[in-house]
């Protein structure tokens, strides 16, 4: 039998799935069939798959070690990195990180180490703010995600506490999300809301974008402005009112006006003429906007935003 403390990170989340977390890799099965046969218990008692965890509850757990061993081997890689991290904003609470292009959030195919959740780790780590043997079920977490060759701001949680709030906060679309990208050519209407469906193919990995309503389909609502325009292409600052995958590439290559960079919307051809290689695509901008009292509620009604968008100064 062993005892856990629970502690503050823990707090506010139902039993089963604290012990999801605490164990890594348990079968489900054992987790409901130890707190029905009471192998696990709280502060002494019988309790239920719902219980909400308290800050100093006591947990019994008379589970197999091979559970307690799997978990003691924890993933700390990120420990031996130098880390690269460019902090827009940052609490007790919450960071603000501009990702930069090519960098992925999380582990992919291509990358498992340098990941901006890892690097965002390392930097906690080293300040002292998160050390993974003093946590039982909690990690700094991100709260939004953007494409590996997107760059911008990015929200990671401190604190189990900011996670669940930023989560139903972007659920609940009471973050306003601000792009600026550069497009292909010049827009007719300078000022518009684009409002289609959107369908991902998940083996090409690519949204196709339809007018009408289609089995499948989501719909997807993008508002942009023409901020400048050049002699090939328009700076636009494009505001998400959902949250679609590839949602401002798909919809501004449905209109005609791929962005400047894209390789899997645009073309090549005009990629080269103005020469880059990732698509000119920035989440630059972000504004809380709350509607109810709660643990960030101090954030309400400010922005945060990256000032020097490289590709922004030079409109071609």
């Amino acid at each position: 039998m062993k005892k856990v403390v629970i502690k503050k990170n823990d707090a506010g989340q139902r039993l089963d799935k604290f012990l999801f977390k605490f164990f890594d890799s348990i079968p489900a099965s054992l987790v409901y069939k130890g707190i029905r046969k009471k192998r696990i218990k709280v502060n002494g008692k019988k309790s239920e798959n719902n219980y909400q965890l308290k800050e100093g509850d006591i947990l019994e757990l008379y589970i197999n070690d091979e559970f307690f061993e799997s978990k003691e081997k924890k993933d700390d890689e990120y420990k031996t990195l130098v880390p690269n991290v460019s902090v827009v904003y940052e609490d007790e609470n919450i960071l603000l990180v501009d990702k930069a292009a090519g960098v992925s959030v999380h582990d992919d195919e291509t990358e498992t180490k340098n990941t901006l959740i890892n690097h965002i780790k390392a930097y906690l780590y080293q300040k002292g703010e998160y050390n993974p043997d003093e946590e039982n079920s909690f990690a700094p977490a991100l709260c939004n995600r953007i494409d590996r060759n997107t760059a911008g701001i990015v929200i990671a949680a401190k604190t189990a506490a900011a996670l669940r709030v930023m989560n139903e906060k972007i659920k609940n679309r009471e973050i306003e999300k601000y792009y600026l990208c550069l497009v292909q050519g010049r827009l007719h209407d300078k000022e518009k809301t684009l409002k289609s469906y959107m369908v991902k193919n998940e083996a090409q990995n690519r949204v196709y974008v339809h007018n009408q309503p289609i089995d499948g389909g989501k719909t997807a609502i993008t508002h942009y402005r023409v901020l400048k325009e050049g002699a090939l292409t328009s700076l636009l600052e494009v505001e998400l009112l959902t949250g679609r995958t590839h949602q401002i590439r798909a919809h501004m290559a449905s209109i005609g006006h791929p962005l400047a960079g894209d390789g899997k919307y645009g073309t090549n051809e005009f990629n080269k003429k103005v020469g880059m290689k990732h698509q000119a695509l920035y989440s630059y901008k972000l504004k809380f906007a709350f509607s109810d009292e709660n643990e960030l509620s101090y954030l309400n009604g400010k922005s945060f935003e990256v000032k020097n968008v490289p590709f922004a100064s030079n409109v071609p």
